[in-house]
C-alpha cells in the first residue's frame, strides 16, 4: 500500500491510512476490554444476590431438617455436600482472580488489562500446561465429578446432572480441522479482563449448579407430599406382641396424619377373611382396627385404602402384620457382650422375662449385681472358684411366680500379645523406629474393651547382656545396646509386664515380640 511506483504523497496518505485504522482498532479493542469488565461487574453482583438466595433456602431446609428430620434430613445432607463442594470451588477462583490482579493498582481500569501474562505465565510453559494450570482444572473435575457422585442415585436429578457435565466439561474443544486442549481455547493469549470474566461465570454456573440442586429437591418432596400414590402405610400397636385372647388395639395410619386424610372407601382382611364395617372406625385419619388377636402366630392385614383424587379413585395398599405370642413361661437370660463370663471382669448382662416388667423379675447368683437400667445387671466371676455358674432367675406375672435359670461358662482372660508400634509377632523394622516405638500389649479377638499398659520388659540383642526396662520405651541402655546391633539382627522384647485397670486377677504371661533390624 505504501511501496509500488506511488508518487511520495500517495505514500504518504497510504500511510496516514494505515495509522488512522491502527488507531482504530486501538480505541475499540479499549472498547471491547471495558466491556468485558461491565459484564464481570454484572456477573459479580448476580453472585452475590445468587449467594444470598442459596443461604436462604439453605437456613430454610435447615429448619424443616429440625422439625421434620425424617424428610428433610437426607436431602440436607445431600445440599450440605453440594454446598461444601461449590464453596470450595468458589474460594479457590476467588483467590485466583486476586492473584490475576494483585500487581494492578486500579481493579476497575480494564483498559489496562489487555494482557494475559499472569494465566500465560502461570498456566503455560509453551505447549506443556504447568502445575498451576493442571490444579486449576483439578479443582473443576472435584466439583464436576463430586456433584455428580452426590447426585447419581438421586431421582428427578438426571438434567441437573447432565447440566454440570455440559457446564463443566474440560474436554479438548474442536477449532477448525483439528482440537486443542480446553485450558489453551479458554485463557492462553486472551486479556486478563476477559480470563476475570470468564473465571466469574465459572462462579456464576457454581451459584446456579447450587440453586437447580435445592430447588429440584424441593420439588420432588413437594410433588411426594401431595401425589396420594407416594403414600404408604404404618401400624400403630401401643406394644410389641400380644397374647393370646386379646383384643388388637392396632391402627392402620398414612405416612402423614391429620383431619383431612380419610380415606373415601376401606376393603380390608385378616388373614384373608374381609373385615366388616363394624370391625373398624375411621378416627383423626386412621384406620382403628377392633378385632381379636387370635391364635398364636403371625397374622397379615392386607387390602386397600381407597382415595379420591381429581375425580379418580386412587387407591394406596394395605401389607401389614403382627405376631400373637402366648404368655411367657421362660425368662429371656443373655451376656450382652459374649456367651461366656471372665473372670476378673465386669460381665454386662441382660436378665428379662418377656412380658413382665422389670420390676417384678429377680435374678440372683453367686457375683451377680443389679445396676442402673432396665434388667441390666453385672457378672464378677472372680471369687467363684468353678468353671461354671448358674443365674436363677423369678418372674412375677399376675400373681404367680414363673422360674427360670440358665448356666454360664467362667473362662480366664486369655494370654495378652506383646506389641511394637501397635504390630505383634516377628518384624521388620528399622533401627530409628526401634528407637521410639512404644511397647505395648493387647488382648487378640477379645470382646471387652480392655486397654492394657505396659510397666516394663527385657530387651535382648544377640552378642549383649540382656537390659531391664522400666515403662513402655526403650531407656539409655537398651538404645546404646541397640546401637551395636548389626543390620539383620534379631532383637528380642520378651517378659512384657501388663497391666489392666479394672481387673482383680493376675495377667497371664504377655507373649514376646521379635524384630528384625533392616538397616
Amino acid at each position: 500500500m505504501a511501496g509500488g511506483n506511488l508518487s511520495p504523497r500517495q505514500k504518504m496518505i497510504n500511510l496516514m491510512y494505515l495509522i488512522f485504522i491502527a488507531m482504530l482498532a486501538l480505541n475499540m479493542s479499549k472498547e471491547v476490554l471495558s466491556a468485558f469488565g461491565l459484564m464481570n461487574e454484572k456477573l459479580t453482583e448476580s453472585n452475590e444476590a445468587a449467594a444470598e438466595r442459596n443461604a436462604a433456602f439453605m437456613a430454610g431446609l435447615e429448619q424443616k431438617a429440625s422439625e421434620q428430620p425424617a424428610k428433610y434430613e437426607p436431602l440436607k445432607a445431600q445440599a450440605s455436600q453440594i454446598k461444601s463442594l461449590a464453596n470450595n470451588f468458589d474460594a479457590y477462583l476467588e483467590s485466583l482472580k486476586t492473584k490475576m490482579i494483585a500487581k494492578i493498582d486500579n481493579p476497575t481500569d480494564y483498559e489496562i488489562m489487555d494482557k494475559g501474562d499472569y494465566l500465560d505465565e502461570n498456566f503455560f510453559k509453551g505447549d506443556i500446561i504447568k502445575p498451576d494450570g493442571k490444579e486449576f482444572l483439578s479443582q473443576i473435575a472435584t466439583f464436576r465429578d463430586g456433584v455428580v457422585k452426590v447426585l447419581s442415585n438421586q431421582e428427578g436429578m438426571e438434567a441437573v446432572i447432565d447440566d454440570v457435565k455440559k457446564k463443566f466439561n474440560t474436554d479438548a474443544v474442536k477449532r477448525g480441522a483439528g482440537k486443542v486442549e480446553w485450558l489453551d481455547h479458554n485463557f492462553k493469549g486472551f486479556p486478563l479482563v476477559a480470563s476475570l470474566t470468564k473465571m466469574t461465570q465459572l462462579q456464576s454456573d457454581i451459584k446456579t449448579t447450587e440453586s437447580e440442586v435445592m430447588s429440584t429437591m424441593l420439588k420432588g418432596t413437594l410433588t411426594s407430599e401431595v401425589s396420594m400414590t407416594n403414600y404408604t402405610t404404618l401400624l400403630e400397636t401401643t406394644k410389641s406382641a400380644y397374647f393370646n385372647g386379646e383384643q388388637f388395639d392396632g391402627q392402620i395410619v398414612l405416612g402423614r396424619k391429620d383431619n383431612s386424610t380419610k380415606p373415601n372407601r376401606v376393603e380390608l382382611t385378616l388373614d384373608g377373611r374381609k373385615l366388616s364395617d363394624k370391625e373398624y372406625a375411621i378416627e383423626e385419619g386412621k384406620v382403628k382396627l377392633k378385632v381379636g388377636t387370635g391364635s398364636v402366630g403371625e397374622h397379615k392385614i392386607g387390602g386397600k385404602l381407597i382415595f379420591v383424587q381429581d375425580g379418580e379413585e386412587v387407591e394406596v395398599p394395605v401389607e401389614q402384620s403382627f405376631a400373637t405370642v402366648a404368655k411367657p413361661n421362660a425368662a429371656t437370660i443373655s451376656a450382652d457382650k459374649m456367651n461366656v463370663v471372665y473372670r476378673g471382669v465386669k460381665n454386662p448382662m441382660t436378665i428379662s422375662f418377656a412380658g413382665i416388667a422389670d420390676n417384678n423379675v429377680k435374678a440372683n447368683a453367686p457375683g451377680l449385681t443389679k445396676v442402673n437400667g432396665i434388667g441390666k445387671y453385672v457378672m464378677d466371676a472372680t471369687q467363684i472358684k468353678g468353671r461354671e455358674v448358674t443365674i436363677n432367675v423369678t418372674g412375677v406375672l399376675d400373681g404367680k411366680s414363673i422360674p427360670d435359670n440358665a448356666t454360664f461358662r467362667i473362662k480366664d482372660l486369655p494370654k495378652p500379645t506383646g506389641t511394637v508400634r501397635g504390630e505383634d509377632g516377628s518384624l521388620n523394622m528399622q533401627r530409628n523406629s526401634l528407637e521410639i516405638s512404644t511397647i505395648g500389649a493387647k488382648f487378640d479377638d477379645f470382646d471387652f474393651e480392655l486397654p492394657l499398659s505396659v510397666t516394663g520388659f527385657k530387651f535382648k540383642v544377640p552378642g549383649q547382656p540382656t537390659i531391664e526396662v522400666n515403662g513402655n520405651k526403650l531407656d539409655t541402655r537398651a538404645k546404646q545396646a541397640l546401637s551395636k546391633a548389626k543390620r539383620g539382627s534379631g532383637i528380642q522384647i520378651f517378659d512384657i509386664e501388663a497391666k489392666a485397670q479394672g481387673v482383680s486377677v493376675i495377667l497371664k504371661k504377655v507373649s514376646p515380640v521379635f524384630i528384625e533390624l533392616t538397616n
